[in-house]
């Protein structure tokens, strides 16, 4: 213990040193060099990376104990604790908020990575900056007697809607063409309400072996890789879904004005990396499954994929806004997850029990039920982000009210700014 002692001696000594004259452009560059050897540490922690290449390959050469890396965590809250900001509201103050909710979430990472078990919720609370209310799942029946209505029948209810939902199954040889085309309709609608650098584009490619449905993955440069998995088929409604969650106005858009706007305009290097489990993950899934509300409101969805999309993929669109109103109607259904995840998780159920569960309140098929599972086991208290995060941007936005227009620069304003949780709490 002797050597971390004096490691973390030396930097509460080199921190008092610099005291307030230490910049946060300084703390920034440490704070991106501590969460580049955190990521050495786990295999997707860090999801995307631009900085200096030399950062990059100065944690992989050097791989540092949790220990140390805890012990420098701490130390860079303790010089950001010690800065003087100006007033409220400004740049600075806004910097200083954003470096110490990630600190704190990449506190608690450590504390998990070195073998600390959490709740749930505080663990949601540590990684993500916002504490999920975890409903008893008889809370749900109301909107499972809502979904029944819509799919009558006899035999279980997840049942009845999975055989609903996998009559608009794509076709595998038309789905990369669906999928191009959902993509593209979510950009034009993007591009007509906030600009973007003309050389942004993404790759897509189509994979197997995944416990998520799709995944974007930023390069910098204005550039991304999509993602979509294909262990299960795709119903046709997620290629609308999966083209503004990861694209446009999604995780691309997130990234790439991210990179434009505080990175290079800024110059705020601490936006150069994004640790996954981290408060930037609320406002990433969240404002990507709201882009979906905002680039197809109302009836515009279903009229856009009946006359593009439903001849794409080669079905019958004559049932296509009852799809729709199917998806609201289990959008409820959400928080249900989160209970399931942490009974799972804090040991109350067993695997089996989960999956039963997940069918029941998810409505999914067993496999469907078992890759969400798969999904939890891996990214754990994650799952907050999309439905927590959702209820938290949407409830943002439509606070400026029923005027698209207001609604679009509300929505550019929020990924041009290093937004946290506390701030789409805020009215």
């Amino acid at each position: 213990m002797k050597p971390l002692v004096l490691i973390l001696l030396s930097l509460l000594l080199a921190a008092c040193v610099s005291g307030r004259s230490d910049g946060l452009d300084t703390l920034a560059a440490d704070y991106v060099k501590l969460q580049l050897a955190i990521g050495e540490h786990e295999d997707g922690y860090i999801d995307a990376y631009y900085g200096p290449p030399e950062w990059l390959a100065e944690a992989k050469l050097a791989r540092r104990p949790l220990a140390e890396l805890a012990a420098r965590t701490a130390v860079l809250q303790t010089r950001l604790d010690s800065m003087d900001m100006l007033a409220a509201g400004t740049k600075s103050a806004r910097r200083r908020a954003f470096l110490g909710a990630q600190l704190r979430a990449a506190a608690t990472r450590l504390r998990m990575l070195r073998g600390e078990k959490l709740s749930f919720a505080d663990e949601a609370e540590g990684l993500f900056g916002v504490r999920p209310e975890l409903r008893p799942l008889s809370d749900f029946a109301p909107i499972l007697a809502r979904v029944g209505a819509l799919v009558p029948g006899d035999g279980p209810l997840w049942r009845r809607v999975d055989a609903f939902q996998e009559r608009f199954a794509i076709p595998p040889a038309r789905l990369e063409a669906v999928m191009r085309v959902a993509i593209a309709e979510c950009r034009r609608r993007t591009a007509a309400h906030i600009a973007m650098s003309a050389d942004e584009r993404f790759t897509l490619e189509l994979v197997t072996g995944k416990s998520w449905s799709g995944y974007n993955y930023y390069k910098g440069n204005s550039v991304s890789l999509i993602q979509i998995n294909t262990d299960l088929p795709i119903r046709i409604g997620r290629a609308v879904d999966l083209g503004c969650h990861e694209g446009y106005p999604g995780h691309h858009l997130l990234n790439l004005l991210v990179e434009q706007q505080l990175v290079r305009h800024e110059g705020w290097v601490e936006h150069s990396v994004y640790p996954l489990y981290s408060p930037q993950s609320l406002l990433a899934e969240g404002s990507a499954n709201y882009g979906i509300e905002l680039a197809f409101p109302g009836a515009e969805r279903a009229a856009f994929e009946a006359a593009a999309l439903y001849p794409l993929a080669g079905l019958p669109a004559a049932d296509a806004q009852r799809l729709i109103d199917l998806g609201k109607a289990m959008d409820g259904l959400a928080p249900a997850r989160f209970t399931i995840a942490a009974d799972y998780l804090e040991g109350r159920i067993g695997s089996e029990r989960a999956i039963e569960l997940l069918q029941s309140y998810q409505l999914v098929s067993r496999r469907r039920a078992e890759q969400s599972l798969a999904f939890i086991e891996q990214y754990r208290s994650y799952v907050i982000n999309y439905g927590l995060g959702l209820e938290l941007v949407r409830a943002r936005i439509e606070a400026e009210g029923p005027d698209p227009k207001r609604r679009w620069a509300a929505m550019e304003k929020l990924l041009s700014e290093p937004t946290l949780p506390s701030d789409l709490q805020r009215r």
